[in-house]
């Protein structure tokens, strides 16, 4: 009986596991879309000569916009990337610092988190840093 329940609790593990990877795999190709669209729309909306100085900066506005943006999706989609190594490598879901597993909750809200709550907090209170 007890082969039983650990055969179903790693199906469900499995398909949990498979659960986050369909979600990144979507996140990732949500960004990467939009990071195309974006650089698609800054191309179109470029002024070749700027009309006057408002013109200019309203382009250098909308190019600062552009670049924050798509940094910060770049960083989105490195996370993402990322969260799908450790479930390759069969990593995910545990702290990269106390190495304690990481809640269903907290990876439902955040799926590309690499640590457990407590050691995120630590991290983010200077405690210790989170470079590997």
């Amino acid at each position: 009986m007890k082969t039983v329940v650990k055969d179903m609790n790693k199906a469900g593990a499995k398909a949990k596991l498979d659960h986050y990877r369909k979600a990144l795999k979507r996140k990732a190709e949500d960004l990467r879309r939009s990071m195309s669209a974006q650089n698609a729309a800054q191309i179109v909306s470029r002024l070749d000569v700027p009309s006057d100085e408002g013109d200019l900066s309203q382009q250098s506005h909308e190019e600062w916009i552009f670049l924050n943006r798509n940094t910060l999706d770049l960083k989105l989609l490195r996370e993402v990337e990322d969260a799908l190594r450790r479930i390759q490598g069969s990593t995910y879901g545990i702290c990269a610092e106390c190495a304690e597993a990481i809640s269903p909750k907290r990876l439902e809200a955040v799926p590309v988190a690499r640590f457990f709550v407590r050691s995120q907090e630590l991290i983010g209170s200077g405690a210790f840093s989170d470079e590997e």
